[in-house]
């Protein structure tokens, strides 16, 4: 009976042990954050609940399995397995505390500077994520080397290990060529602001924001949801357009090739009342010029500004549908016309008569004949 309920006793009251105090403190942590709504903090350490459970499980069974005696023949791989439980979990629980405190200040810090500095923002936001990532990598390895640390024959190939060490970085660091220089990429982007989360892009075509950035790839996500994902390594190699670096404010234009005829002040008029009642337009300016001309058309540029990428595209979609609707019905005689009448051509007699200078000399020779 003792062999039955010792077991039961320990086993049991550790799990349950485990719940009481995993329940009493994600309970604390909800009073926490109802009390104070204005910090995520206690909200996103309720998150490691489960790690934070896993450890306490974890070490509860680790401590008391002795004086269970349960499956006395394989006490030490249970202890070794409970063990390697223990450092995953905890090194878990470090990740999401980390986590926690590192989005906590981002938080306060956006609130405090997105109205004055939006591009300011986007920079810590970028750092913060590859940070984290870091951070995360680091915790993760450490974790794993302990684990391996755990196994007594991994204990003793670590002097061989270390003696050769500068070979084997040798070789890695040959091998993971291209990683590594991604790697340093990405830690160029981050912290030399060449490229940031939010950022509105131009690469090989294709425009879209910047959704993620790590330390090996870029993902940036088109106007047709599309995603795109790259090396890090190519914003550090290659010439890109970013429309958010500095201020997201840009200048969009819109050109028509109309007829010589086209009433050019009439269409500025036009194109001010359009950008009023366009809510994209931000106000800042707006312009109408001619700037090329052939022989059958001449080409109007207008201008107009918005706040960002996706108004400034709003503004002059609207403007040139509407300013060719109003042409179309207003002043159809500006829109390109193409001459289809068929030319005159000269009467082949009247050709033949020329001048009469020419007719006195062609005469005579037409009596020879």
């Amino acid at each position: 009976m003792e062999n039955i309920l010792r077991p039961l006793i320990v086993v049991g009251g550790s799990v349950l042990l485990t719940l009481v105090i995993g329940w009493a403190t994600d309970l604390l942590l909800r009073r926490a954050d109802e009390r104070q709504s204005e910090t995520p903090l206690w909200d996103l350490l309720r998150r490691g609940r489960i790690p934070y459970q896993l450890v306490l499980c974890a070490a509860l069974l680790r401590g008391s399995y002795d004086k269970a005696r349960l499956l006395g023949d394989h006490r030490a791989g249970i202890g070794h397995f409970l063990t390697l439980v223990l450092i995953g979990s905890a090194a878990w629980l470090v990740i999401r505390i980390a986590a926690a405190v590192v989005e906590t200040s981002y938080t306060r810090y956006a609130h405090s500077r997105a109205r004055r500095d939006p591009a300011r923002v986007r920079r810590v936001r970028t750092q913060v994520t590859l940070i984290m990532r870091v951070v995360a990598a680091t915790v993760g390895v450490v974790a794993v080397a302990a684990m391996l640390l755990t196994f007594p024959a991994f204990r003793a190939a670590g002097a061989s290990l270390l003696a050769s060490a500068g070979i084997l970085g040798i070789v890695a660091g040959v091998a993971a060529q291209s990683t590594l220089s991604n790697m340093f990429a990405g830690f160029q982007i981050a912290f030399g602001d060449m490229v940031r989360i939010g950022d509105t892009v131009v690469v090989d075509g294709q425009w879209g924001t910047v959704e993620e950035i790590t330390l090996t790839y870029l993902t940036v996500r088109t106007w047709d949801e599309r995603r795109v994902t790259m090396p890090v390594s190519y914003f550090t190699s290659k010439p890109f357009e970013n429309w958010s670096r500095g201020t997201p404010e840009m200048t969009g234009v819109v050109y028509w090739h109309l007829d010589h005829s086209a009433p050019v002040e009439a269409m500025r008029d036009k194109l001010r009342d359009l950008l009023r009642e366009c809510p994209a337009w931000d106000g800042r300016a707006y312009d109408l010029s001619v700037t090329d001309t052939t022989p059958n058309t001449m080409e109007v540029r207008a201008l107009m500004t918005a706040k960002d990428a996706d108004d400034v595209w709003t503004v002059r979609v609207a403007v040139r549908e509407r300013m060719i609707d109003w042409l179309v019905h207003e002043h159809p005689y500006a829109l390109p016309r193409v001459n289809t009448a068929s030319a005159d051509l000269p009467n082949p007699r009247s050709s033949l008569d020329g001048p009469p200078s020419r007719r006195a000399v062609e005469t005579p020779r037409a009596d020879r004949a």
